[in-house]
């Protein structure tokens, strides 16, 4: 299963970004999508997350900003980012779990990542 990401870019501090991760492949399930950042010189952290059943959690650092949703039927996760910060600024990554088809009604386990997009906080 592969994910393609895209959204990022430069933004003034305050501005809004939406960020949109899309999953190919023989999907037959998604468990649950994330999105994780990753700052110069930091760990990569887990910012949102929303499962199947559209339970969602956020980083303390983006909540109230940060809003996640899902497109289940094109199997699509979106993080919409309001009043951006220059501390947001990072590679941001999708993660994707969930169950592929193999064939004659079998199914495996699957965790995929994106290939990452650069959000950009800046006057």
């Amino acid at each position: 299963v592969q994910l393609q990401a895209s959204g990022g870019g430069l933004v003034q501090p305050g501005g809004s970004l939406r960020l949109s991760c899309a999953a190919f492949g023989n999907i037959f399930a998604i468990t649950v999508m994330r999105w994780y950042r990753q700052a110069p010189g930091k760990q990569r952290e887990l910012v949102a997350a929303i499962t199947s059943g559209g339970s969602t959690n956020f980083a303390d650092s983006v909540k109230g900003r940060f809003t996640i949703s899902r497109d289940s039927a094109n199997n699509t996760v979106y993080l919409k980012m309001n009043n951006l910060k220059p501390e947001d600024t990072a590679v941001y990554y999708c993660n994707v779990e969930g169950e592929k088809n193999l064939g004659s009604g079998v199914t495996s386990d699957f965790g995929s990542w994106g290939q990452g997009t650069q959000v950009t906080v800046s006057s």
